[in-house]
């Protein structure tokens, strides 16, 4: 009985250990859980507390699904505001449940814009501040400030006073406020229609930027958080710059939802949306009861279901859903079938006359334990299910990649 006891607290050692050097495997600001939670969860397992180490890591799950991130979008109109907003929820202007653009309509209630993918993050339109319902001095109030995680204030001109003293009143209020110059890229092709001989795009934005700056110092704010984007180009000037910005100044849980929302922007937001969901899958094994003594690569029917969830969830998060594709396409201007044949995910389900859909996952599982073992200790296994997470994720990736490329190519 001693020598059981003794082999069992051995092994929940060795998970303990296992569980916390995975996530060392990551730069802090990249995991997805708080240290506490790592630690909590190393605690119970040393102490032999399973069922307290599976709560840890389920509560962690539980947070991460349930933690909502809002972020409040205000300007005066035709600055760009919702056109800001859809580029953010990588969804075009005629799109269905696109925010209306245009100069002739004025927000005049504050609208809420969920992310269609991760539903989680909601952008909210605010009426630009000043008009004659509302006044500076009632402005947060009415839009109900205490709701918004953060501010984004956009202008496509030269940030006005209102603006200045919106910023100075969140600040005082401990909220994040960040300013956005749109429409850049029409001042640079407008400055090259006039003086072709002499343009200099990078000295063109940089006199953008100095005369906000100014701005700013003028009205008290010495070092304004400016970014210079362009709605059409999310690829080009202070664009990816931004997105670093905001999931820095974000808490854990909602830094994990705001980056797999994200537009795929650079090859380093879809490498930050895989760190992620491979931080999902470890806890998603750790909180399923799941570790066997007997490797099992075979598959339930009821797996398959299970399987389809994940791949699709994970196309949608790298944006190489069926939507995203069809928009790619007609961005592209190629058929749909072509952009399909450039990727492995979509024809994951689809079944062929040499192997059932179930025969094929079991050999995919076998060949990536066969590269990266079984992940857990030498007792203790994944359940088959996991492994093909951990394979599906990175296909996805590898798709997300190869668009992006294409993308890439035509900028």
């Amino acid at each position: 009985m001693g020598q059981l006891l003794s082999s069992l607290l051995s092994a929940f050692y060795e998970l303990a250990s296992r569980f916390t050097d995975f996530f060392n495997t990551f730069k802090k600001d990249d995991v997805i859980i708080p240290q506490a939670c790592i630690t909590s969860f190393e605690s119970n397992m040393r102490k032999g507390n399973i069922q307290g180490a599976i709560s840890v890591v389920r509560d962690a799950l539980k947070e991460i699904d349930s933690t909502c991130l809002n972020i409040a979008v205000t300007g005066e109109t035709g600055s760009g505001k919702s056109s800001f907003i859809n580029t953010l929820r990588g969804i075009g202007p005629e799109e269905e449940g696109a925010a209306e653009t245009g100069v002739v309509g004025v927000t005049m209630e504050r609208q809420p814009y969920k992310h269609p993918n991760i539903p989680n993050v909601v952008f909210w339109d605010l009426p630009g501040i000043g008009t004659a319902k509302f006044q500076p001095d009632t402005y947060l109030e009415k839009m109900k400030f205490d709701e918004y995680d953060f501010f984004i204030i956009v202008s496509a001109t030269r940030f006005s006073k209102n603006d200045i003293d919106l910023a100075k009143a969140i600040s005082m209020m401990k909220k994040e406020f960040y300013f956005v110059r749109t429409k850049v890229d029409s001042d640079l092709k407008n400055e090259e229609d006039f003086k072709p001989k002499y343009f200099d795009s990078k000295k063109v934005l940089q006199d953008i930027r100095l005369n906000c700056v100014n701005n700013f110092r003028e009205n008290g704010i010495a070092e304004p958080p400016i970014f210079l984007v362009s709605n059409k180009n999310v690829y080009h000037y202070d664009f990816p710059i931004l997105m670093d910005r905001l999931m820095n100044d974000l808490p854990v849980y909602k830094r994990h939802n705001f980056m797999l929302s994200l537009p795929n922007i650079t090859d380093s937001v879809i490498e930050k949306k895989q760190q992620c969901l491979k931080q999902r899958i470890w806890l998603e094994g750790f909180a399923a009861d799941l570790l066997s003594i007997i490797p099992s690569l075979n598959f339930l029917d009821s797996d398959l279901e299970t399987l389809e969830k994940s791949m699709k969830f994970y196309r949608t998060a790298f944006g190489v859903d069926d939507r995203s594709l069809q928009s790619l396409a007609r961005y592209l201007n190629i058929p749909v079938d072509q952009v399909e044949a450039m990727m492995k995910s979509p024809a994951m389900f689809k079944p062929t006359d040499e192997e059932t859909i179930q025969e094929r996952l079991s050999r995919y599982a076998r060949e990536f334990c066969l590269t990266n073992g079984y992940l857990v200790t030498k007792n203790h296994y994944f359940r088959e299910i996991f492994y093909m997470k951990f394979y599906f994720l990175g296909i996805v990736a590898e798709d997300a990649k190869t668009l992006f490329k294409q993308i890439c190519l035509r900028n």
